[in-house]
């Protein structure tokens, strides 16, 4: 890393740590104590994605599909999505949400949400709130290819 500067190399370090905080935290605002985090993790997955196979699920995860049928099953026991067989091939199964899964998905989303504008409104100036927007604009570009 001796042709990167230390200012990259800070703002590297420090984002990532940032982020990570700022992530766990979002979790724990709308966190619901009966699903593991892998649990939410592959509902949000299924939401995200709509109707897909166990295997798919599992490949997206970076799981072995035990570790995603063991998931999915809990997930069906709270009623948060349905299996149900897919018409291109009926030896596979689909898994879709349940408008529970959906509606758990959405409140979730929208506690977050909530919780991250309050959290601007009261910790930062609206000056501030501009400084953050501008930042935001400039850290697009990370996410670009």
């Amino acid at each position: 890393m001796a042709d990167i500067s230390d200012t990259a190399t800070r703002a590297a370090r420090d984002l990532r740590v940032v982020f990570s905080r700022l992530r766990r935290r979002l979790r724990e605002v709308a966190q619901d104590t009966d699903l593991s985090p892998s649990q939410e993790s592959a509902l949000t997955l299924v939401g995200k994605h709509g109707a897909a196979t166990a295997s798919a699920l599992a490949a997206t995860e970076g799981v072995r599909p035990q570790s995603m049928a063991t998931t999915l099953a809990a997930l069906e026991q709270h009623g948060l999505i349905r299996r149900a067989p897919d018409p291109a091939d009926g030896r596979r199964q689909l898994v879709t949400l349940t408008d529970t899964g959906r509606a758990r998905i959405e409140g979730n989303r929208q506690a977050r949400e909530e919780w991250l504008a309050r959290a601007f409104q009261d910790r930062y100036t609206e000056e501030e709130r501009q400084t953050v927007l501008t930042a935001l604009e400039l850290m697009e570009r990370l996410s670009q290819p």
